[in-house]
C-alpha cells in the first residue's frame, strides 16, 4: 500500500500590521517634515487655477432698465404714501430713535422714545445724563448697555461740535456716536431730504435679492448695487417703499405672492405661488 503524503502544517496567518490613526499619521508627517524641511525660499505648492478656469467669465448679474423701472412704478403706485415708521419731531429725536431700531422693531422703538425724550429732551441733557438711567429707559430695545452709550456719546457731540444741531452731510453724521451709513441715510433723507445713500435695513437687503437687483451678501454692497441701478431721485422714497412691501406682503419666511402686485414680474427661487 503505498504511504500517505505527509498532512503540510497549515500557514500561519500572516500578521496584519496594526492601522495608523490619524494622530499617528500626522506625527509622523511632522518628524518626516522635520528632517527634510522646505528651503527657505521654496512656498508649498498650491494649486494653480487652469487655463479653462481662466478664460470662463464671472457670472453678471442681468438687470434690464425697463424692468427695474415696471418695479420702482408699481412701488410708488402701491406705497403712495410710505414714510418711515419711527414716530419722531426733529432731526435729533430721529437720530435716536434709528440708533435704538438697530435688531429691534420699529414699534417697540415707539413705545420707548416718549418718555425717553420727554426725560432727555435735547442733546446736551443726553450727554449729561446718567447711563445707567438711561439704560433702565431703553432697556426693552436689546443690546440697552451699548445704545446707551452711543446715543449718550452721541448728544455729547452733537452738543460740543455742532451746537446741538444735527448735521446734514454723510461725513460729518458719520462722526456722531452710534451713526453709522444706514442711521445716516435716514436721517438725512427723512429729516432734510438729502440722498447721499440708500438706506438697506433687513427688508431692503432681502427684498433686494429675491428682485434680482443684486446678488451681494453685506449691506454695503448691496447699497452700492442698488445706487447704480435706482434714479437718485428715487433713492430715498425707494427705501420706504421697499420696507412697506417686506412688512406687509414679501415676508421672510412666507411671502404673501398670490397678493403681490409684483408677482408677475418677480422671479425669486422662494416663492410661494406663481400665476
Amino acid at each position: 500500500m503505498p504511504a500517505k503524503p505527509a498532512k503540510k502544517s497549515p500557514k500561519k496567518a500572516a500578521k496584519k500590521a496594526p492601522k495608523k490613526t490619524v494622530a499617528a499619521k500626522s506625527a509622523s508627517a511632522r518628524k518626516q517634515a522635520a528632517k527634510h524641511p522646505l528651503p527657505a525660499n521654496r512656498k508649498p505648492a498650491v494649486a494653480k487655477p487652469s487655463a479653462a478656469d481662466k478664460e470662463r467669465p464671472a457670472a453678471k448679474l442681468e438687470i434690464k432698465p425697463d424692468r427695474v423701472a415696471a418695479i420702482l412704478k408699481i412701488l410708488a403706485e402701491t406705497y403712495a404714501d410710505a414714510e418711515c415708521a419711527l414716530t419722531h419731531r426733529s432731526p435729533w429725536e430721529l437720530l435716536v430713535a434709528t440708533i435704538l431700531s438697530a435688531q429691534c422693531t420699529d414699534a417697540r422703538v415707539n413705545m420707548v422714545t416718549p418718555k425717553l425724550f420727554e426725560t432727555y429732551p435735547t442733546p446736551k441733557a443726553m450727554s449729561e445724563a446718567p447711563i445707567e438711567a438711561i439704560e433702565q429707559l431703553i432697556r426693552t430695545t436689546g443690546f440697552y448697555h451699548n445704545k446707551a452709550k452711543s446715543i449718550q456719546g452721541a448728544g455729547r457731540v452733537i452738543h460740543e461740535q455742532f451746537r446741538d444741531k444735527v448735521p446734514e452731510t454723510m461725513a460729518e453724521l458719520l462722526t456722531v456716536p452710534g451713526a453709522a451709513r444706514k442711521t445716516a441715510s435716514v436721517v438725512l433723507g427723512v429729516s432734510y431730504g438729502k440722498a447721499e445713500g440708500i438706506v438697506v435695513d433687513t427688508h431692503v437687503f432681502r427684498l433686494s435679492r429675491r428682485l434680482g437687483f443684486t446678488k451681494s451678501d453685506t449691506a454695503a454692497k448691496v447699497e452700492q448695487d442698488l445706487m447704480k441701478i435706482i434714479p437718485h431721485d428715487h433713492w430715498i422714497q425707494f427705501s420706504h417703499e421697499l420696507i412697506h412691501h417686506g412688512r406687509q406682503i414679501c415676508e421672510a419666511r412666507k411671502p404673501k405672492c398670490s397678493e403681490c402686485p409684483l408677482e408677475q414680474i418677480c422671479h425669486a427661487p422662494d416663492k410661494t405661488w406663481s400665476s
